[in-house]
């Protein structure tokens, strides 16, 4: 398995209602203007997804049968439905209750402007999606079905914006759907935000989460072939900036060719398992000689979700948002909120790790480095090093609140240091929260939102909804305008919300 997830392109099938009142010659015309709207679409680049239009439909039969298609395609990401004439809602009603993938109701038509000259009966007859999908967005409401709606015309900005923060949502979805995480020993003794209900996780989000002993990875590690472990130095060497002590005939060479044989039996144990997604722990490291550094980032560079200290929820929580920013050229990592900066100047707050910042959002190429590392008493690990990419970013986290999952997010903007960091040996990012530091800070913790964190430059704060709405979990986001006492108030109209939505 690929942490990429399916070799194929994800897709999106694209439905279009209608009916038979209107003849078999106007049923063509709606097929060859669906047809036109899907390649706008298409043509807009903006769309992560290959669109893949399907027959009109016009009876309930039809339909529910390929809702249940849609289930059944790992393929198929989600849904998108446009009612392009007057399609009687009744007839959907069965299909929209078996339908179990994301749900976009697109309200478009063909036409950008009206003929205003030469408009007829049989042109409002044609081009009636004003009606059509006001009575299926009445269905739909009445039907509790849970679903994103956008109203524009197919070459519009926003529209397109919008379709595709809700792709890549859905896309992200459908890999949690099929993730299997391995947890490489327990979580770290008496931390409480890294503990969750896995069984929960599962049912909720799809996520399988089994734990291995460290040593089943170390017979990997022990196993690796000399070649494999050349290869990966080499790339070591090509990709970064190699310190001379690391270097080939340097005194500390060894460590980077362990640290090469971590990576490649690490790689074997997660491809043969069909993992997407992984954590470790300092406090339970076996046989292996190294906290795993540069193997953990180069891992979360290819796709893989990884939590520090067993946290298996962010790991989750990477993994997903990891294949929701593929091919945006933009980077997603593993984060943790450090420390501090009040001032002088605007506050701002330091992000690192131990060692596992994924290399995707550093700003240049990487130092590769060897450094003592004060606990897990072992040798000193290898890593990458490197400032963050200045620009917009989410930082965004999962807890579990004993009777539901929440998200919280923070938006912020990454910014450069103050001040060159020479004596910190980790990768890192500096960024300004929204709306403040003391603002935020305090909403996060009222929210109950974890240390550990998932910070992407890749997917913004509407993608985000849109995946928690599918997954009808809870997300808090802390932004500009933002305001501390109406966050605690939304907080306690949620708890009554999903409280009551669990029903009794």
């Amino acid at each position: 398995m690929s942490a990429q997830g399916p070799t194929s392109k994800p897709q999106l099938w694209f439905l279009t209602g209608s009916q038979h009142l209107y003849g078999e010659e106007t049923l063509r015309q709606v097929a060859g203007q669906s047809e036109q709207v899907q390649q706008l679409l298409t043509a807009s680049g903006r769309i992560p997804a290959e669109i893949v239009g399907k027959p009109v439909l016009t009876d309930a039969a039809s339909i529910r049968r390929l809702m249940l298609e849609a289930n059944g395609d790992p393929d198929c990401v989600g849904v998108i439905a446009w009612m392009h004439t007057f399609s009687p809602a009744k007839m959907w009603i069965t299909g929209l209750d078996a339908l179990r993938k994301p749900l976009l109701h697109l309200h478009t038509q063909l036409n950008l402007s009206l003929p205003w000259a030469s408009i007829d009966m049989d042109f409002m007859n044609l081009n009636q999606a004003a009606h059509g999908d006001r009575e299926f967005g009445f269905v739909q409401t009445r039907l509790g079905v849970a679903r994103k709606t956008v109203a524009g015309h197919a070459t519009d900005a926003r529209l397109l914006g919008r379709i595709e923060d809700w792709t890549r949502a859905a896309i992200g979805l459908a890999h949690l759907r099929t993730l299997r995480l391995a947890r490489f020993g327990d979580n770290m003794r008496d931390v409480a935000v890294t503990e969750g209900d896995k069984v929960e996780a599962e049912l909720r989000f799809g996520v399988s989460v089994n734990t291995y002993g460290v040593n089943d990875l170390v017979s990997y590690v022990d196993a690796a072939a000399d070649g494999d472990v050349d290869e990966t130095v080499a790339d070591y060497v090509a990709s970064y900036t190699l310190r001379p002590e690391l270097a080939p005939g340097g005194d500390r060479h060894d460590s980077l060719r362990h640290a090469a044989r971590i990576e490649v039996g690490l790689r074997r144990f997660l491809t043969e398992g069909g993992f997407g997604a992984f954590t470790t722990n300092f406090e339970d490291l076996g046989g292996l000689r190294q906290l795993p550094g540069i193997a953990v980032q180069r891992l979360m560079a290819d796709g893989y979700g990884f939590g520090g200290e067993g946290d298996w929820k962010t790991s989750t929580l990477l993994a997903a948002v990891k294949a929701m920013g593929r091919g945006t050229g933009l980077g997603t990592s593993f984060m943790e909120d450090y420390t501090y900066h009040f001032g002088p100047g605007e506050p701002k707050i330091l992000g690192a790790h131990m060692l596992e910042v994924c290399p995707s959002i550093a700003a240049e190429r990487p130092s590769c480095e060897v450094h003592p590392l004060g606990i897990g008493g072992r040798e000193d690990p290898v890593r990458l090093v490197f400032d963050a990419a200045t620009g917009p970013a989410v930082v965004i986290g999962l807890a579990d609140l004993g009777d539901r999952f929440r998200f919280v997010a923070n938006e912020i903007e990454v910014v450069s240091p103050d001040e060159p960091l020479p004596r910190l040996p980790v990768a890192r990012a500096v960024w300004r929260p929204k709306p403040s530091l003391a603002e935020s800070a305090e909403m996060w913790l009222t929210a109950g939102g974890p240390h550990h964190t998932v910070l992407t430059q890749a997917v913004g704060a509407d993608t985000l909804r849109d995946f928690g709405h599918m997954l009808n979990t809870e997300l808090l986001v802390v932004g500009n305008g933002s305001d501390v006492a109406e966050f605690g108030d939304r907080i306690r109209w949620n708890q009554a919300y999903y409280r009551l939505a669990q029903g009794f």
